[in-house]
Order: C-alpha cells, then sequence, then structure tokens
C-alpha cells in the first residue's frame, strides 16, 4: 500500500480545540490505496513543517495531507495554492508573530499544490458534503506548513495538499459558519479517495 501522512494542528488562539486534528482522529486508517499516518502538529510557524517533514520522511510518505482550521468558513475547502509569506495577526503558540516575513528566504513567491485540489473538492461536494476550492491559504501557520512542505517535497514523489476546515458547532460564535465533527472527517475521506482519480 501507499502510505499518506495526514496531519492535523493543535488549538491555537485561546481555543480549547482544533477541529482539525479532531476531526483527523477520526479518519479511517486506510482508504483506496493508502494506509494513512496521523499526526498532531504544533501551530507554531517553521516547528509545524519541521515535524510533519521529519515524519513524512521516517514513514517514506507518498502523499503528505494536513489539515486546519479555518474559522469563518462555511465549507471544507481544498488549497490551491501556498504562498511564500508569513503574517501572524494573532500570535502563533510560542508567541511568535512575524510580519511580511518569507517562509523560505529566496523561496518562489507561490508554489501550487501537487494534489489535486479541484478534483478534491469536487469528490467532497459530490459525497453531499459542503467542499469549495479554495484560492488562499492565508499567511498563518496553516499556509506556512503547506508552503514549507511544497518547497521541501519538489522534485520528489512525494505529492501535497492542504484542507481547511469549519469551526465546530461548539466553537462557533453566533451567526459564524460551522460543520459537524463526522461530517468534516467525511469530507476529508472523500477528498482522500479522489487523490489519484
Amino acid at each position: 500500500m501507499k502510505k499518506l501522512l495526514l496531519t492535523g494542528f493543535d488549538p491555537f488562539g485561546g481555543e480549547k480545540i482544533n477541529p482539525a486534528w479532531e476531526a483527523v482522529k477520526l479518519v479511517k486508517d486506510s482508504i483506496g490505496d493508502y494506509e494513512i499516518t496521523k499526526l498532531q502538529v504544533p501551530t507554531v510557524f517553521g516547528k509545524a513543517g519541521q515535524t510533519v517533514s521529519a515524519k513524512a520522511d521516517e514513514i517514506g510518505a507518498d502523499v503528505v495531507l494536513s489539515i486546519g482550521q479555518a474559522g469563518g468558513r462555511a465549507e471544507v475547502t481544498p488549497e490551491m495554492i501556498g504562498i511564500n509569506l508569513r503574517y501572524g495577526r494573532i500570535p502563533d503558540n510560542e508567541g511568535n508573530v512575524p510580519l511580511d516575513e518569507p517562509v523560505v528566504e529566496k523561496g518562489p513567491a507561490g508554489i501550487f499544490a501537487t494534489l489535486p485540489a479541484r478534483k478534491m473538492a469536487e469528490a467532497i461536494k459530490d459525497a453531499g458534503l459542503p467542499g469549495k476550492l479554495s484560492l488562499s491559504a492565508g499567511a498563518f501557520v496553516c499556509n506556512d506548513l503547506l508552503y514549507s512542505m511544497l518547497y521541501y517535497f519538489h522534485g520528489t514523489k512525494t505529492r501535497v495538499g492542504f484542507i481547511h476546515v469549519p469551526y465546530l458547532p461548539v466553537q462557533a460564535p453566533e451567526g459564524v459558519p460551522s460543520l459537524e465533527l463526522e461530517k468534516i472527517a467525511a469530507a476529508i475521506e472523500a477528498a482522500i479517495g479522489a487523490i489519484d482519480q
């Protein structure tokens, strides 16, 4: 079987829960041709990428798919591109607040995901779940991880992607979109099922 590293962040920004990691824990241990290894990642600039690349190298990952929280979004959103920018509108979990710094010094301005983000978004919708392609992973630690993994694995067999997920109902302020945990996990599974289609 091929190896897929599926990651989710720890809680950040004063939250006690992160739907990304909670959903990752619910995802099946194998989907299609993929055996899935799950990893919790620190919401820290730089450290997230170091943690994921080390584990991916350790298991010989064919695919690295990371999941992150995007409070305010109503859909599960595969990301099309990572950008070479760090901007902390809030501190990360070690208090870092970078302001317009590069992820990789002299790296390209952007790198497209090497997983089929558009197909993955369509697969989520085909499963009857809220899915939508996203053209911006922001500039916080989620984008930092996506860009750094795309840069690290450029020119190798390892394909890289990222999916943002909404708040859980228990987190969402009144009037802010949310999605039940089981539906988030099912959407991730649908996206994984579309990787090789």
